[in-house]
């Protein structure tokens, strides 16, 4: 029996499970029991995330404390993290606003040190409930304070103008601009409308194979964040869009495609899988041509998405079950500012004088 192919999601899985393990072998050898723990109820990439936020905690503790320094972070003991101070994570704070790193200078705004600082927070809990610390001395030191950003998305005109201009993109083209457009047109509508029509993340539609399109009940198979599988539906713009991709171009590239790459939903030039990094790029692409005033992603789409959603149905526990949040308040929180369009009608209901 001919062994079966391993799918995106597995090829990824072992791919984030190796880095794991190169990672490890570069912090203290007693990290290996925090992960050990947390692969219950993590993802391998948020554990590959972690082991490079603890990685520049080690780092840090190598290069600017003297005693620690010989040691090396293989040689950094528990003991010696007992010994730390508040204003020893305070310096860390504020060593993460810049630091020099193997693949250069790095730079991390209040987000970044806040989710560095939980990252470290959580290593240290595991290690104090255990009894094998006296302390959490990352709980002494507050959070950076985080800023709320306004709501990047686009508005229904602006959705109507960025489809109907890729729709007719090749009249502004000529030569090989226009070649390479057309070879990829229909494939970059289909991805683009499902994003407005689904809010799928950009990894889920990455993920995609063929066999997770569901044309009778006009659904997609997806795997979400944490490995949990689900299902998305779809109307009658999304179903038309991926019908045009998969009975044109995708027919024609999946029958030349890379060996163990057949099944994927969305192909690059290259008939392989296209990656997240040619998708994030497509729709910057398109999205800096026909609405420059906004810098739209995947994430942007998806977040257009949702606002219509609730806009539409009023209810922020379906938005989130849709959306695949395991917690409604980072939906509410994502979508508060909605609340703002709701005001504006709220004071034009109110009459002081009748004309």
């Amino acid at each position: 029996m001919p062994s079966r192919n391993p799918t995106y999601h597995e090829q990824r899985e072992t791919s984030y499970t190796l880095q794991l393990r190169q990672l490890l072998t570069e912090l203290p050898p007693y990290a290996r029991d925090y992960f050990r723990a947390a692969e219950q109820k993590t993802s391998a990439k948020t554990r590959v995330s972690y082991a490079y936020d603890l990685l520049v905690f080690f780092r840090f503790l190598i290069e600017k404390n003297p005693e620690l320094s010989s040691k090396g972070i293989n040689g950094i003991t528990l003991g010696d993290i007992d010994l730390l101070a508040s204003s020893d994570i305070e310096e860390y704070q504020e060593y993460l606003k810049y630091y020099e790193a193997e693949n250069g200078e790095q730079k991390n705004g209040a987000s970044s040190i806040a989710r560095k600082m939980s990252s470290l927070r959580s290593f240290l809990d595991y290690f104090y409930k255990k009894e094998m610390l006296a302390k959490n001395v990352a709980m002494q030191v507050d959070m950076p304070k985080l800023h709320e950003k306004a709501i990047i998305r686009l508005e229904p005109d602006e959705v109507a103008i960025m489809l109907d201009n890729i729709e007719n993109y090749e009249n502004r083209l000529t030569g090989k601009k226009k070649d390479f457009f057309l070879k990829t047109k229909i494939r970059d509508i289909a991805i683009i409308t499902l994003f407005l029509g689904t809010g799928i993340r950009v990894s889920e539609c990455v993920g995609l194979d063929i066999t997770d399109i569901n044309f009778r009940e006009n659904s997609i198979r997806i795997i979400r964040k944490g490995g949990n599988e689900s299902i998305l539906y779809f109307g009658a713009e999304v179903e038309k869009a991926l019908l045009d991709y998969i009975e044109g171009p995708r027919a024609m590239v999946a029958m030349k495609a890379v060996a163990g790459e057949e099944n994927a939903l969305f192909f690059s030039l290259q008939k392989k899988r296209i990656s997240v990094h040619a998708v994030e790029n497509l729709v910057e692409k398109y999205a800096k041509e026909f609405v420059p005033h906004k810098k739209i992603t995947p994430h942007k789409l998806r977040s257009t998405f949702g606002t219509n959603l609730y806009q539409e149905i009023g209810d922020i526990y379906l938005v989130a079950d849709v959306l695949g949040h395991s917690d409604v308040g980072t939906t509410k929180k994502h979508y508060a500012a909605i609340k703002d369009q709701n005001r504006r009608k709220a004071a034009l209901a109110i009459k002081l004088r009748e004309n």
